[in-house]
């Protein structure tokens, strides 16, 4: 462990006295509209838990011995002006490392720096490379500031934004201030993401599609059309809309307390190959085997949505919430096996004791299972992150979830964060586990 530590230590140092050079390069360009943009960042996770109660354990389990896994990435964010509002982005990343349990065992998996996929050795992958077009429509001219995958200009108040290429859905779709970004707020699944948005993507979290975006003064309406997998959670995606996903979100942007806040209002509906949990039980209870969704596939369709708020209260502190529902009928195709969610929270800055660049945050999630899927998972069934073999005693799962981010140096951030999980993977029987987890992060 002292030598992976010492490993990374090095690679920060390397991004950090890079990442100094670039920003200093781009300063006076970022002053007029930028013609080309070269951003990076580097992230470490390095997660833990102690053994916990488990008198059993399936295939796709927890592990329920004291382990500690640790994920690496670094990305290149590329990005060229084309022409008036056209815009081209490429970001080419090296990967490295393990989810807790080769990101098994629990359905708010904790870090949403671990891919489905994972190796002991960095590989290379292309994740981003995408065309964005605006269109100005009217208003208060507004600047926009350099940022990964963002070209510093000015934009209208109302615009159209068409995105299309390989991204990731949630790029676009069910953002929020306080709950998204793993690199440097809240790590569990269920929390940075709506836990039954079951979105497109390969396993690294990617897809093929177009995403189109219309603001006009306090709504913006979003809507995009994505490639799912070939087969569910799979490391390659369908081509051509064979499979695909379809999206929709509505925001508002009311004021409360005197402060714009965020309402958002998502529906989506999957149409591909995907197993019905009852159609697999039944197919068992004939054969006398152990349920298995890939058993009974057929072209079909998943619906679900969520609504998603963040509001600030002061200059330092902001709450959010996200609750959602899908249809527990079918597999879950991309994401996890989760039907019904809520997830809350708090976010502040530290400005009450000097440290106005540090974040808090603290969230509650509660998962759970519909009732044709808790039949599947307690015949011995599994899926995409869960699996016990067993399922004798069904119970919400439950998160809770704080971190410290502090800001050490003008690019380099250091976090500690706690996890707490009850029922894991809705099962009663096993748990509670406790996960602990360092993260470095280096940005530029």
């Amino acid at each position: 462990m002292a030598a992976v530590t010492l490993r990374y230590a090095a690679i920060f140092a390397t991004a950090l006295s890079l990442g100094v050079a670039a920003a200093q390069a781009q300063e006076a360009a970022a002053q007029n509209a930028e013609q080309w943009s070269l951003h990076g960042q580097a992230t470490f996770v390095d997660q833990y838990h102690p053994a916990f109660r488990s008198p059993y354990r399936g295939t796709d389990s927890l592990d329920p011995g004291s382990r500690g896994d640790e994920t690496f990435d670094a990305t290149l964010f590329a990005g060229l002006r084309l022409w008036e509002g056209g815009e081209i982005y490429a970001d080419p990343e090296i990967d490295q490392g393990f989810g807790l349990s080769d990101t098994i065992g629990l359905a708010g998996f904790s870090s949403g720096e671990a891919y489905k996929v994972g190796k002991a050795e960095p590989y290379f992958r292309l994740q981003r490379l995408f065309l964005r077009q605006s269109f100005d429509l009217g208003g208060e001219t507004q600047a926009v500031d350099a940022d990964a995958n963002q070209l510093a200009g000015t934009r209208t108040a109302d615009n159209l934004i068409v995105t299309a290429g390989k991204f990731s859905v949630v790029d676009v779709f069910d953002d929020n201030a306080y709950a998204h970004d793993p690199k440097q707020d809240f790590l569990n699944w269920a929390v940075i993401d709506a836990g039954v948005f079951d979105y497109a993507a390969d396993a690294w979290g990617y897809s093929y599609g177009l995403a189109v975006e219309w603001a006009m003064g306090w709504w913006t309406l979003r809507g995009g059309m994505f490639d799912l997998s070939r087969v569910p959670n799979s490391t390659q995606l369908e081509t051509g809309f064979g499979q695909y996903e379809t999206v929709a979100e509505l925001e508002l942007r009311p004021t409360l307390f005197g402060r714009q806040g965020k309402v958002k209002l998502l529906g989506f509906l999957n149409r591909a190959r995907m197993g019905g949990y009852s159609d697999a039980v039944r197919l068992a209870q004939a054969d006398g085997g152990v349920p298995d969704t890939a058993l009974v596939r057929r072209y079909a369709a998943k619906a679900g949505g969520s609504v998603n708020l963040e509001q600030p209260l002061s200059d330092a502190l902001g709450v959010f919430l996200r609750a959602g529902i899908n249809d527990g009928s079918k597999e879950a195709y991309e994401f996890s096996e989760i039907n019904g969610t809520v997830s809350a929270g708090l976010s502040f800055k530290g400005e009450a004791w000097g440290r106005a660049q540090d974040t808090v945050g603290i969230a509650l999630a509660a998962n759970r299972l519909s009732h044709a899927a808790r039949a599947y998972f307690a015949a011995g069934g599994t899926g995409i992150l869960i699996g016990d073999g067993r399922l004798a005693q069904y119970g919400t799962e439950k998160i809770v979830e704080a971190y410290y981010n502090a800001k050490l140096a003008y690019w380099l951030f250091a976090s500690g964060d706690y996890q707490f999980v009850s029922n894991p993977a809705y099962n009663r029987g096993r748990g509670p586990v406790s996960i602990l987890a360092i993260r470095l992060h280096t940005a530029f």
